[in-house]
């Protein structure tokens, strides 16, 4: 017997199907969406294939959160009819969901191909290129919606977002007014507007848009997250712990907040419940949970292998290859190498105070030498001697990452440094788009990034031993000395400090650490506190990071039977001075797993020797490097019990630190560590043997720098 199928009934059948799609698109209208997809399946059972019903069946499918369902009945919907084009944009919302990206773009493009005139699409296509970080393509399918309707709230809010990633913060700001303006309490776009005040530096703005976003939805762990990294930024750290916390108990899971939590603790030296909360950090890590940025792992983390799982967390999380441009590929050298040096730092930085003279020595018969600035432009005297030292300073802080990355690329950018790495103001994503051929992670960073992007770390065998290769994603390029370059035209203030203006007893040994205080933990304190009770008479001199450090430090002191009193805490000021007081301490005390980089640099090169405990990370072994390159191994140790030992030694022995002191005076000026036209020889040895790789189509490979003849 035939069995008629639906779409040869009589015109009766069909009208009552077109009835039932009629009152169950009534009650879609009023939200009754359950009763409403009854109907619509008694529609579909007169008639199987009814567009309306099948397209409709699809939407509310997707309105309950079953995005696959609502793929397969728009696409029979489809099937059934493909001239409607609203059956098309809900295809791709659907498959936006279901992370078919592609397939998502081409039916956003066939529904305002079919009707150009739906600003829906047009909206809807702009958040997906959003997603897709497609922001210059998203900020005109924005502007096809407004242009249709101008008032549409969702288009200002998602256009305001994509000019935030292409840093055009100030027009952004003027696109979240205009949505706020529509919709005042949308929450959404005060949290946006508050992100783009930060990066325009405007803290106090930022904050009042963080707390309207809060006072409209208060268990939004987004909006407590935000308005608690504002608040760090203002130096406010017990309110942006309150945040973070909030953020937390709203939202346990909270992606990298339990590292960046902890970090700030370790800011204030609060350290309770300081070890179970580290412990539960690496148990995390260990099972490749997001809850460490690369940063906060290596200040809290002693271990590369943990340190590599959390970078790669992060970078598959935050900054993954950007495969929407082309990758540079190798091509002919000009007559010179073309290498970019990437940073926020060209100005009265610590960093530029490393790297100054290393920029200016550079062979200009082999290298062409590119500054490429998206950090402050400040006209004081580092940054004009930086300027003057490149061969092209670019700046880049209005560019997007993937605008900068061209541009290097147009200039033939051979060798792009990342200098940066995850520290504060970093523009990983402009090495994400491939900035040049080879990609190089250097000095800012203390560890790996865990991009596969980045080719090389510049590093040393004390940093880096050949053991431990396996724990970086880069290949490493190790230097025959140290990997930190130094500037020899640091100056030193002439100024003679007394121990009064220092507030320093005016007899005594002072122990001193200029270190930020989130490298202070509990058990380097505790060990500390042992050798000033084994010294009479000693101190321990102190930079002062905030104010509620040092009262925790102090009372941190008092718990471990130590006079508050012999903790003296000093101010910053201006480098020439900070450097020329380094002549009141006796004895610089390293802290671990996180050493002294720049400052243990700067404590040596004023002649201060600096006892260190030699660590298990990159982070933890700087000092050791700087060290060995000075040649002053008996200042590293290889226990707490050695480094406690030889402190109070040092301290108890005046011959046996004046030896050192006449030791490392000597070395200053002979051994490697100061040596910056050596040091950039050898820099530039590695550049080649990168280069030459690239040319001859092969892979990174580990480097080896071998000492060459020193430079006249």
């Amino acid at each position: 017997m035939h069995t008629m199928q639906p779409d040869d009934r009589s015109d009766g059948s069909v009208a009552h199907a077109d009835r039932l799609f009629q009152e169950g698109l009534s009650l879609h209208r009023e939200g009754r969406l359950l009763e409403a997809r009854s109907l619509y399946e008694r529609a579909l059972e007169v008639q199987r294939r009814h567009f309306g019903a099948t397209h409709m069946s699809g939407v509310i499918a997707h309105q309950l959160g079953d995005a696959e369902r609502a793929r397969d009945l728009i696409g029979r919907a489809i099937d059934i009819d493909g001239s409607v084009a609203a059956a098309h944009c809900n295809l791709g919302n659907a498959l936006c969901d279901l992370a078919e990206h592609t397939a998502a773009l081409a039916c956003y493009e066939r529904s305002i191909s079919l009707n150009p005139g739906d600003p829906v699409a047009h909206t809807n296509r702009g958040n997906l290129l959003q997603d897709l970080g497609q922001y210059a393509a998203a900020v005109a399918s924005y502007d096809g919606a407004l242009a249709l309707k101008p008032d549409d709230a969702a288009a200002h809010r998602g256009r305001g977002v994509s000019l935030d990633h292409l840093r055009h913060h100030t027009e952004a700001i003027l696109s979240y007014d205009r949505a706020l303006a529509l919709q005042p309490g949308d929450a959404d776009a005060h949290n946006a507007r508050g992100n783009a005040f930060r990066s325009l530096g405007d803290l106090a703005a930022a904050s009042a848009s963080y707390d309207r976003a809060i006072a409209l939805e208060p268990l939004r762990a987004d909006f407590q997250h935000n308005r608690g990294a504002v608040l760090d930024d203002l130096g406010d750290f017990p309110k942006a712990i309150e945040c973070f916390a909030e953020a937390l108990r709203l939202d346990p899971g909270y992606p990298y907040l339990p590292g960046m939590l902890l970090y700030l603790k370790r800011r204030i030296c609060d350290w309770q419940d300081d070890a179970g909360s580290l412990q539960r950090l690496t148990d995390a890590i260990e099972r490749h949970a997001p809850v460490a940025s690369p940063f906060s792992a290596a200040v809290l983390i002693d271990s590369p292998a943990l340190q590599l799982k959390a970078a790669q967390r992060w970078i598959g999380d935050r900054h993954p290859e950007r495969p929407d441009v082309p990758g540079a590929t190798p091509c002919a050298c000009g007559p010179r190498m073309r290498i970019g040096y990437f940073s926020a730092d060209f100005h009265d930085h610590a960093t530029a105070y490393l790297m100054a003279e290393l920029f200016e020595t550079h062979d200009r018969t082999r290298f062409e030498v590119f500054g490429f600035s998206f950090g402050p432009c400040r006209d004081d005297a580092m940054g004009r001697r930086l300027r003057a030292a490149f061969d092209g300073f670019v700046d880049v802080r209005t560019m997007s990452d993937q605008e900068a990355a061209l541009l290097a690329r147009k200039m033939g950018i051979d060798i792009a440094l990342d200098l940066k790495g995850f520290t504060t103001g970093n523009r990983v994503d402009i090495f994400a788009h491939r900035a040049a051929p080879v990609q190089v992670n250097y000095l800012g960073f203390p560890g790996t990034t865990g991009a596969g992007y980045m080719d090389y770390v510049i590093a040393d065998r004390v940093l880096i031993p050949d053991r431990e290769r396996e724990y970086y994603s880069e290949k490493v390029v190790c230097l025959p000395h140290s990997y930190q370059v130094n500037d020899r035209r640091r100056p030193i203030s002439d100024k003679i400090f007394s121990r009064e203006e220092l507030a320093l007893p005016s007899s005594g040994f002072v122990f001193c650490c200029f270190n930020n205080n989130y490298k202070i933990n509990a058990g380097t304190y505790d060990g500390w506190m042992r050798i000033l009770a084994r010294v009479d008479g000693s101190v321990l001199w102190l930079l002062e990071d905030n104010a509620l450090a040092a009262a925790n430090l102090r009372k941190e002191a008092h718990r471990r039977g130590i006079d508050p009193g012999r903790l003296v805490f000093a101010q910053r000021v201006p480098l020439a001075d900070h450097l020329a007081r380094h002549r009141a301490a006796d004895l610089f005390l390293d802290t671990a797993p996180y050493n002294a980089h720049t400052t243990a640099r700067a404590a040596l090169w004023c002649g201060l020797p600096v006892l260190t405990l030699g660590g298990t990370t990159f982070a933890g072994r700087v000092t050791s490097s700087l060290l060995s390159a000075l040649d002053l191994p008996e200042l590293i140790t290889a226990t707490s019990q050695g480094y406690e030992a030889l402190a109070v030694r040092l301290a108890t022995h005046p011959e046996a630190l004046a030896e050192l002191g006449k030791k490392l005076a000597a070395n200053r000026l002979t051994q490697p560590l100061f040596d910056t036209p050596l040091f950039t020889r050898h820099l530039e040895d590695a550049f080649t043997h990168m280069n030459e790789r690239r040319l001859l189509g092969l892979e990174p490979a580990h480097i080896i720098v071998t000492p060459g003849a020193k430079p006249n």
